[in-house]
C-alpha cells in the first residue's frame, strides 16, 4: 500500500514536470516567434493538426522528375501561344524622364535595410541568414562594396541567379504522388535579396515620383491591398445597385503569368514606357539573363535547368517588374468607357453596370474581353478560360436575359464566386462568406483548445489573435452589408 501511494506521488510529480516542461516549451516558442507569424503558424499547426504528406522523393532521379515537370509546365504554355510581339497596339508616348545611374549606398543604408528584410535561408547560402546577421558588423563593409560594384557596372552577379525550388503540396488532403498538386516555392540567396532590395527601393522612388503605376493596380504596392481592391469593386457595385442598375462582374485568371513573361518585351517596356537607360537598363538586362534553377525535395537536389522567360519567383524585384509589364493592359481597358476594372497582380476584375434598358452596354464588355485576350497573346500571357468566372448582380428574374447577352461568357455565370479570398454572391450580401468564415474560425478555436492547458493566458490570447482575430479582420470593411443575424454570429466568435 505504501509503495502504491509512493508510485502515485511519483507519477503525479512526473506529470506535473511534463506539464511544466511543455508550458515552458510553448512559451519560449511563442515568444521567440512573435515577429515570425509563418513560423508560429506552421509550428502550431504541426502540433494540433496531422502532418502534411511529404513529396514522393527518395533519390536524385525523383527530384529530376519534379524539375522536368516544372520546366515543361511553362514550356507547354509558351508553345500554345503565338510568338511574342512588341507591337501590341498600345500607343507609347515618349517619356521625358530618364533614369540612367543608380545611387551608391552606404553601410548604414544596408544595416537599416536588414532590419526591414525578412531573413530567409536558401540551401545555396554560404552563411545561414541568422549567422549572416550576427557577423554583419564584420563583413558589412565588404557586402556594401560588392553591392555598389554591381550598381556602378550594371552587372548582376551570376552566383545570385541560381534558385532552389522546393515543392509544396497545395493542400494537405491532395495526393502527394501527383506532381500537379504541388506549388513550386523558389528560394534565392540572401545576399541577392539584399541587392534586389537596394534596387527595389530606388526603383519605387523613381516610379512613385512619376506616378507610373496603374491607378487601379493594388498588388505589391504600399497602402494597397486585397482589401482596398475589394472595397473599391464592392462599393461600385453596391452604389450601382442603389441607383437601380445591374452589374456583371468577370474574374479573369492567367496561367502561370509570372513564369511566361517575355524578357525582351519587358526590357523594351522598361526602356520606352518607364524611362530606364544606361547602366540601370543594363543592370536589369543582366538581372533577367542567364538564370537557372534546381529542385530540392526531401534533401535530394536535382540537376539545373535554364529559365529563359518569366520574372524570378521568390525574388524582391519580380512582382514589381510584373506590374510594369502589365501597365499597357489598363490603358486598353480604359478605352471602353462602359467597363470598369481593378487589378491585383495577375488577377483581373472587369465589371460593367447598366440600367435594365441598357443591356447593349454588355457588348462593350465583350469587346473589351476580346481586346484583352489579343493583348495577352501578343505579350506571351495565357488566359485560363477554365477558371474565368462571372457573377451577375441583379434580381433573379433579370439574370436569364442578361446571360443571353453574354454569349459564351453566360455559361460561366455562378450564383457566387471567390474574389481575392472573399465570397461575393448575386445579392452582395456576403452571407456565404460569413458562414464560411464562422466555420473556419470555430475550427481554429477547437484546435487552439487542445493547447489550453499547455500555455499561459497571455500566450493563449496571442494564439487566438493570430489564428482567429486575423481571419475576422480580413477585409472586414466589407461587412457593412451584413445583416444583424450574421453580425451577431461573428460577435459570438469574439
Amino acid at each position: 500500500m505504501v509503495h502504491r501511494l509512493h508510485l502515485r506521488d511519483l507519477v503525479s510529480s512526473y506529470n506535473e514536470m511534463v506539464k511544466d516542461a511543455r508550458s515552458d516549451y510553448f512559451r519560449q516558442l511563442i515568444s521567440s516567434n512573435k515577429k515570425s507569424p509563418k513560423v508560429l503558424f506552421d509550428t502550431i499547426n504541426s502540433i494540433v493538426s496531422p502532418a502534411a504528406p511529404v513529396p514522393p522523393v527518395s533519390c536524385k532521379a525523383d527530384s529530376n522528375e519534379f524539375l522536368k515537370f516544372f520546366a515543361n509546365k511553362t514550356r507547354k504554355i509558351k508553345e500554345q501561344l503565338p510568338p511574342p510581339c512588341c507591337d501590341d497596339g498600345v500607343v507609347v508616348e515618349a517619356v521625358s524622364h530618364k533614369w540612367s545611374t543608380f545611387r551608391p549606398v552606404t553601410l548604414e543604408d544596408i544595416s537599416a535595410l536588414l532590419t526591414k528584410l525578412k531573413p530567409s535561408t536558401c540551401p545555396s547560402d554560404v552563411l545561414p541568414s541568422k549567422l549572416f546577421l550576427k557577423v554583419f558588423d564584420t563583413i558589412g563593409q565588404s557586402v556594401t562594396e560588392m553591392i555598389n560594384l554591381s550598381l556602378s557596372t550594371g552587372v548582376f552577379p551570376n552566383a545570385f541567379k541560381h534558385a532552389i525550388v522546393e515543392p509544396l503540396l497545395k493542400k494537405s488532403n491532395l495526393d502527394p504522388s501527383v506532381f500537379q498538386n504541388y506549388r513550386p516555392i523558389s528560394k534565392l540567396p540572401l545576399i541577392s535579396k539584399i541587392l534586389e532590395k537596394v534596387v527595389a527601393e530606388q526603383l519605387s522612388e523613381f516610379l512613385d515620383k512619376r506616378s507610373i503605376f496603374d491607378t487601379f493596380q493594388s498588388g505589391f504596392r504600399k497602402h494597397h491591398s486585397t482589401e482596398t481592391a475589394l472595397l473599391k469593386v464592392s462599393s461600385d457595385i453596391l452604389m450601382s445597385a442603389d441607383s437601380g442598375k445591374h452589374t456583371v462582374l468577370v474574374l479573369l485568371d492567367l496561367a502561370s503569368a509570372f513564369d511566361t513573361v517575355d524578357h525582351q518585351i519587358l526590357l523594351d517596356r522598361l526602356r520606352d514606357l518607364i524611362g530606364l537607360s544606361g547602366s540601370v537598363l543594363h543592370w536589369f538586362s543582366s538581372y533577367l539573363s542567364g538564370r537557372n534553377f534546381s529542385v530540392m525535395a526531401n534533401h535530394q537536389m536535382s540537376q539545373s535547368a535554364d529559365l529563359l522567360c518569366g520574372v524570378p519567383q521568390g525574388s524582391v524585384l519580380g512582382p514589381v517588374l510584373f506590374l510594369l509589364y502589365m501597365i499597357p493592359l489598363g490603358r486598353i481597358i480604359q478605352d471602353f468607357s462602359d467597363v470598369s476594372y481593378h487589378l491585383f497582380a495577375d488577377d483581373i476584375q472587369l465589371y460593367c453596370s447598366f440600367k435594365p434598358s441598357e443591356t447593349h452596354k454588355l457588348d462593350s464588355l465583350m469587346s473589351c474581353l476580346m481586346q484583352i485576350k489579343q493583348w495577352l497573346c501578343k505579350n506571351s500571357l495565357q488566359l485560363n478560360s477554365e477558371k474565368t468566372e462571372t457573377l451577375v448582380v441583379a434580381p433573379d428574374d433579370a439574370i436569364p436575359g442578361i446571360k443571353q447577352h453574354l454569349g459564351s461568357l453566360g455559361q460561366d455565370v455562378k450564383p457566387s464566386l471567390r474574389n481575392l479570398g472573399v465570397i461575393f454572391d448575386k445579392d452582395m450580401s456576403l452571407e456565404q462568406h460569413s458562414k464560411q468564415l464562422i466555420k473556419n474560425c470555430f475550427f481554429q478555436l477547437r484546435n487552439i483548445s487542445k493547447l489550453r492547458k499547455m500555455v499561459s493566458y497571455e500566450d493563449l490570447e496571442l494564439l487566438i489573435h493570430a489564428f482567429v482575430s486575423t481571419r475576422l479582420d480580413y477585409c472586414n470593411s466589407l461587412f457593412s452589408c451584413l445583416n444583424k443575424k450574421e453580425l451577431s454570429r461573428l460577435q459570438l466568435i469574439q
